[in-house]
């Protein structure tokens, strides 16, 4: 019979780990605080996301008034919103959080 206890510690474990990965907000569209980490460290590597939207959204005419407006990167935009969107889905990255100091 396998021992329960040993089962209730992983358990315990994993979900310390998950709450770890993704603390609920009072707002869920509130950036997560090691997304902002990443997004304010200009040293962080990067890489394109292209993925054929609607036109009819007009995604990018949309993002460039926003960065003109808060000068936030266009890049940021889109990476804020598509974590935040997936964390509150359920889908927290693998990642550890980024080292602090300079590289």
């Amino acid at each position: 019979m396998p021992d329960l206890s040993h089962h209730a510690r992983r358990l315990r474990d994993m979900a310390d780990t998950l709450d770890a990965q993704s603390q609920p907000a009072d707002d869920p569209f509130t950036p997560h605080p090691d997304t902002l980490k990443v997004i304010e460290n200009r040293h962080t590597k990067r890489g394109q996301l292209n993925y054929a939207v609607p036109a009819v959204l007009q995604l990018q005419r949309r993002i460039r008034r926003y960065n003109a407006d808060h000068d936030i990167p266009h890049g940021d935009i889109v990476a804020l919103a598509l974590d935040t969107w997936l964390r509150v889905k359920g889908y927290p990255p693998d990642v550890k959080p980024p080292a602090t100091g300079a590289p």
